[in-house]
This record gives structure tokens, C-alpha cells and sequence, in this order.
């Protein structure tokens, strides 16, 4: 219950999905936790469920790809708790799926802008309040951060990128006591993922039982498997661990 008590943790994308499962056990192992998201019903919701049970929480809202706000809530977050520990790059968008020659260029930025740019932002601007105490940075990639697949290129295209970053991040900041790991799920089912079950022609269920006959575990993941691994980097528990990749993937990428 205590693995990380005295830790101020900040996630994007907190609302929903992975993100919200993060939140909640960051809380439930004694973080404070900033809930960052640009969805606010969700968010106030959430952080209301997590004070219920106990938890330290407060809920901002931020757009990862506005640098000037990620700035400005990471001030306030600080000033709230006092320092910033641990930060959570897990926000978020899977984008078009067409082929490459497909895309236009709007397209293409909406993606990267979300799932690239946002992590450039929130990583430059939690550094400084880092470099004092040390944190961890955990950056959500994917399987398709490792590998390749014939569908969505600007969400593949920059999950590999966000990889790479982490490693570099890594080296960069290592001396300040800054870990950077990337996490590279596989199919998880959350909000985005069962969004993508309605835009196709199958059933919800039929097209959740397609996704899990992918992965040799024979089933999709669910976002507390995600968290659980999040939590592991968040701690001390992996303060011997810095430019790493955890593959949550129900032995997807093993074949």
C-alpha cells in the first residue's frame, strides 16, 4: 500500500483508460497524483472516486500539445504538492488509418502532435523540477513502438519515435538521478481500443475475441495490467532501471 508514499505523480491522458487505472493505483500505493486530461467530467469524477477512498488527488486540465499550458499546470502542480516525483507521458490518439499515401498532412500532425510532441513537452517541462530530487519518466509506446503493422502509420510512426526518445532522455538526464522507460503494450481493452470495436463491421464481442486470438496468452489486456507496470517504474523498486522497454503484450511481439 505504501510502494509509493511520499511521491507526487503527474499523468496525461488521466481520465480514461490506462491513464485512469494509473491514477488509481498511484493513489491507492500512497502517491499524490495529478490527473491531467482534456476530458474534465471524467477527470472530476475521477479524482472525486480516488479522494472518497482516501487518496490525494487533484484534476487539471491540459492539452499536451499547448506548451504554454503544459507549463503553467506543471507550476501548479508543483505548488500543490510541493515537488514532482514521477511523470506518466500516457496521452494519447490512434488517428486515421489509411495508407501512407493516403494521408494528409493535418492528418499526420494531429498524431504526432498528440503522441510525440506532448511527450517532448511534458518531459522538458517536468525536467526542472526533477533535477533536485531525481523522478521517473514513463513514456506509453507500443508493441508498434518495436514492430511494424499495415495499418495507422502516424500512430506507429510515432510510438517508434517516443522509444527512441526514451532512451535518449535516458542518457541525457541519468546523471540528475532522472530514469526514462518506455512501456510497449499490446492490445488493451480501453476506451480508444473498444471505440475502434464500433467503427468495424463485427460485434463488439466478436471483434474483442478476434483481438485477443492475436496475443498467445489468448486475451486481450486489461488497463490495470498496464498500471501495474507503470507502478513498478514509478517506484524504487526500479531505481537500477533507466532506458528500458516493458512489453505488456500477452507474448505478442515473442513469436
Amino acid at each position: 500500500m505504501n510502494r509509493m508514499k511520499d511521491k507526487v505523480s503527474i499523468v496525461t491522458g488521466g481520465s480514461l483508460g490506462i491513464g485512469k487505472a494509473s491514477c488509481s493505483l498511484l493513489a491507492m500505493e500512497g502517491a499524490k497524483v495529478a490527473i491531467t486530461d482534456l476530458r474534465e467530467k471524467e477527470g472530476q469524477e475521477l479524482a472525486s472516486d480516488i479522494k472518497n477512498k482516501g487518496g490525494e488527488v487533484e484534476y487539471w486540465y491540459l492539452d499536451v500539445t499547448d506548451e504554454n499550458n503544459v507549463k503553467s499546470v506543471f507550476e501548479k502542480v508543483n505548488e500543490k504538492f510541493g515537488k514532482i516525483n514521477v511523470l506518466v507521458n500516457n496521452a494519447g490518439i490512434s488517428g486515421v488509418n489509411k495508407n501512407t499515401d493516403e494521408i494528409t498532412e493535418k492528418e499526420w500532425d494531429r498524431v504526432i502532435n498528440v503522441n510525440l510532441k506532448g511527450v517532448f513537452f511534458c518531459t522538458k517541462h517536468v525536467i526542472p523540477y526533477m533535477k533536485a530530487n531525481g523522478g521517473s519518466i514513463i513514456n506509453l509506446s507500443s508493441i508498434y513502438g518495436i514492430i511494424g503493422a499495415p495499418d495507422v502509420p502516424p500512430y506507429h510512426a510515432s510510438k517508434g519515435a517516443v522509444r527512441i526518445m526514451t532512451k535518449t532522455d535516458a542518457l541525457l538526464y541519468a546523471k540528475h538521478s532522472i530514469r526514462v522507460n518506455s512501456v510497449h503494450p499490446a492490445y488493451i481493452w480501453t476506451p480508444m481500443v473498444a471505440d475502434m470495436a464500433r467503427q468495424s463491421t463485427k460485434d463488439i464481442e466478436q471483434y474483442k475475441k478476434q483481438l485477443g486470438d492475436l496475443h498467445p496468452i489468448g486475451h486481450v489486456g486489461e488497463p490495470e495490467d498496464v498500471a501495474y507496470g507503470i507502478i513498478y517504474l514509478a517506484s524504487d523498486e526500479s531505481k537500477f532501471v533507466t532506458g528500458s522497454e516493458l512489453l505488456i503484450d500477452g507474448g505478442y511481439t515473442a513469436r
